[in-house]
């Protein structure tokens, strides 16, 4: 990089910074007032605290279920414990409204106490507060107070009063207060601690009364849940907090309230689990009850007691039965072939046959008796007749035991048949329940079927009943405290070092911004930097602003700033001008009016004027003359116009002397003349120029702005060196090309600026006026400046 694009940068770098450096005591004051602001706004800004706490929430445990129980009981709240299915959903459940409702209802937070201090009111609480307010009932109002109600306690009594209140309120301590909106008891707080309130004043006490919704909202706004680690189930609950202590009650209720609701849910669960099953228990003992009389009607209906004993009975009976009656058909046969044989024995006697296995003892006894008489009959047969007596008797008997026998027989078998019958009967009784016995038995199972089934369900339900009622009585908190609420020691609103800050930042930028905004907006001329990035063509000086204090004109061996300034412009311009012995002529102009085109020519002239150099100033602008201002006697003059309107023929009549130095004249611009650019060019102004060269050294023009009249272009011509005046402050940035323009179409002259009215701070090459021997030593304070 170049030298002079170094330059160039530095000059810029320095342009850049030039309007905030020149203006540091602004920056100074603003900082200093911002502090003062700040200082102020933390003196009387109420201290908020941030006040914190910390608590564990325990891990569900649920609890198994013994194999076989019911799928439905093992998912039931009572059974399965205080489960944590997300922590999210504990997090939602301290912010929701329900719980702060239920903690501004415990806590009673809507009415607060405060006392007026010097610099902010203080919130009175628990042992700070004198009194305690209780709402005895709220009132359907549609307007609640808006003003605190003022507190004044003198002994037992009490006087409130508000500006809404018509006129004030004198009561006691334990006494009913009806207000539009509640009915209030004020009583005296026992717990009130008096040394930690020193400076209270019981006269100077007010309390608020607020909306339960309202109070409900700020504080669920101002609370903070979060978690402590997105891995663990430890929750952080914090509230920004006035009063250190509401603020901790506040937490801690909302903790313990949280540990009632999960105790009061799973209670709940619990309860409704045990009505559940006591419920089901009813319906279940009237079940089984109704499966044990349907059971037992079964067994009466059924003549039972058990089936598989009455089965084997009935099985007994039918093989006995059989076996019986099979005995009876062999004995009722033997007793039918012994009876035949008998029959077929009419009238022969015989041997009956014996041990033939018939069971009748009567019969074998007869049979016995008949066979031995039939022996004894073929005994005596042989040595006798049968008209032998004895045989006779013999024979009488044996028929008599004969019709015995078989009258005997036939008892005998008419009495097995019966039984036989009976018999019969029995196993025909048997052979049917035997039948029945599937029957009865798969009914009977299903009947039992049901009784076990209900059985095993009542004694389930037993069991979970007893497991319900521990469950309620075992349960314990959901949420373990970890850190009961605890307050920052130093108050996180306002934060002091950040308010500083703060306010040292806004000092510093609020006149930056308005300095830059300032510089951004500005077209217009500021110093001599502005006008050398706008023009080519040079620019001879720079004229000082005067104070209030200054004299506006330069004065006999003046060393201000502003005759240096105007030697410097003399110096300058000489080295425009070419030697001649005649009047050289000075073209004074500018854009608009008010730039300072006659101060300029009027000191240009006074810093020329010498007994060497006689300087003559012309006022041309005679459409709105200046001249006069410094000579208001002069005022109404016969000048330049009546020269050009030939009212006065010789020039050496409208000269007059300046008043200021005695080798400078002035021509005063005479009347407003109605048409100032015919007389311009009537060819007089040339020749009254002409005329005095001889007279003088240097012929100022004071002329008319260029950019609203053609005036002084019509006599440009006549100057051999121009002067564009521009002023800093009010020259706009756009004039300078209509005056680059006019320098190009060579419509103006050997052009030159000067840049009026500068700021001292503004000055391209620093504030070095004021050289001379008689400047004024600097202060200490205008050094450190």
């Amino acid at each position: 990089m170049s030298n002079e694009q170094n330059k160039e940068e530095v000059i810029n770098l320095k342009d850049l910074i030039k309007p905030y450096v020149r203006k540091w005591y602004w920056f100074l004051f603003s900082v200093l007032a911002a502090l003062v602001l700040a200082v102020i706004y933390i003196k009387i800004t109420v201290p908020i605290y941030k006040v914190q706490s910390s608590v564990f929430i325990k891990d569900a445990k649920k609890m198994s279920t013994a194999s076989g129980d019911l799928g439905v009981l093992s998912g039931l709240g009572g059974f399965a414990g205080m489960g944590t299915n997300s922590i999210e959903n504990e997090v939602e459940i301290f912010k929701s409204k329900k719980i702060i409702e239920d903690v501004v209802k415990e806590q009673k937070f809507k009415t607060s106490v405060f006392s007026r201090e010097f610099f902010y009111d203080v919130e009175l609480f628990n042992d700070t507060n004198p009194i305690n307010i209780f709402v005895v009932n709220e009132k359907q109002y549609e307007e609640l107070p808006k003003k605190p109600i003022d507190i004044k306690i003198n002994g037992d009594k009490i006087t409130l009063d508000s500006k809404e209140f018509k006129k004030p309120i004198n009561t006691a301590f334990g006494k009913l207060i009806s207000l539009p909106y509640a009915n209030f008891i004020i009583t005296k707080n026992p717990n009130f601690k008096r040394k930690k309130v020193k400076k209270l004043e019981l006269n100077d006490l007010y309390f608020t009364y607020s909306d339960f919704g309202t109070i409900v909202d700020d504080f669920q706004k101002s609370l903070d849940v979060d978690l402590l680690d997105k891995d663990a189930t430890v929750i952080a609950l914090s509230i920004n907090e006035a009063n250190q202590d509401k603020a901790k009650d506040f937490l801690n209720s909302l903790s313990r309230i949280y540990n009632d609701y999960a105790i009061t849910d799973k209670n709940i669960e619990s309860k409704k689990t045990k009505d559940f099953i006591d419920e089901r228990i009813k319906i279940i003992s009237d079940e089984l009850g109704s499966v044990e009389t349907e059971k037992e009607q079964f067994k009466i209906d059924n003549d039972l007691i058990d089936i598989t004993s009455e089965a084997k009975i009935n099985l007994q009976i039918s093989n006995e039965t059989r076996r019986k009656v099979l005995e009876l058909d062999t004995q009722i046969e033997l007793g039918k072939m012994l009876l035949g044989y008998i029959n077929s024995q009419t009238n022969n006697y015989h041997v009956l046959p014996t041990n033939i296995g018939l069971d009748n003892p009567a019969a074998t006894s007869n049979v016995s008796a008949y066979n031995k008489l039939v022996i004894d009959r073929s005994r005596m047969l042989e040595n006798a007749t049968l008209e032998n007596p004895l045989v006779v008797e013999n024979t009488k008997d044996l028929n008599s035991i004969r019709n015995a026998l078989k009258e005997s027989l036939t008892r005998a078998n008419i009495t097995m048949q019966a039984t036989k019958d009976q018999i019969q009967g029995e196993n025909s009784y048997s052979n049917n329940q035997i039948q029945k016995v599937p029957r009865q038995e798969r009914l009977f199972r299903s009947i039992e079927r049901q009784q076990q089934i209900k059985e095993n369900l009542y004694l389930l339900l037993l069991q979970k009943r007893e497991e319900a009622a521990i469950s309620m009585a075992m349960t314990g908190d959901k949420a373990r405290v970890v850190d009961y609420a605890y307050s920052s020691k130093k108050p996180v609103s306002p934060k002091k070092l950040v308010v500083l800050l703060g306010a040292i930042m806004l000092g510093t930028v609020l006149p930056f911004a308005y300095i830059y905004l300032k510089e951004l907006l500005n077209n217009k001329l500021i110093d001599k930097h502005n006008l050398e990035k706008l023009t080519s063509t040079s620019i001879l000086a720079e004229i000082p602003r005067l104070s209030t204090k200054e004299n506006e004109l330069i004065q006999h061996n003046d060393v201000s700033p502003l005759a240096e300034s105007f030697r410097i412009l003399v110096t300058n311009i000489k080295y425009m001008l070419q030697r001649r012995d005649r009047a050289k002529v000075i073209f004074v102009t500018s854009t608009v009016k008010g730039e300072g085109k006659t101060f300029v020519s009027v000191n240009l002239s006074l810093t020329l004027a010498s007994p060497k150099n006689k300087v003559l100033v012309i006022g041309s602008d005679i459409r709105n003359p200046q001249l006069q201002r410094y000579n208001p006697a002069m005022k109404g003059t016969k000048g330049l116009t009546e020269y050009l309107y030939e009212d006065v023929t010789d020039p050496k009549s409208i000269i007059h002397p300046s008043g200021f130095n005695k080798d400078c004249d002035f021509i005063y611009s005479g009347n407003i003349p109605p048409n100032p650019t015919d007389l311009l060019q009537n060819g007089r102004y040339e020749e009254l120029i002409e005329s005095l060269k001889d007279d003088y050294q240097y012929i100022i023009l004071d002329t008319a702005p260029l950019m609203l009249v053609t005036d002084s272009l019509i006599i440009a011509d006549v100057a051999d060196v121009t002067i564009y005046v521009t002023r800093s402050e009010v020259t706009e940035k756009s004039f300078i090309d209509y005056a680059n323009k006019n320098i190009e179409a060579k419509k103006i002259k050997n052009v030159a600026f000067v840049l009026n009215d500068v700021h001292k701070t503004n000055f391209g090459y620093g504030n070095k006026y004021g050289y001379g021997y008689h400047a004024e030593e600097k202060k200490w304070w205008q050094f450190f400046k």
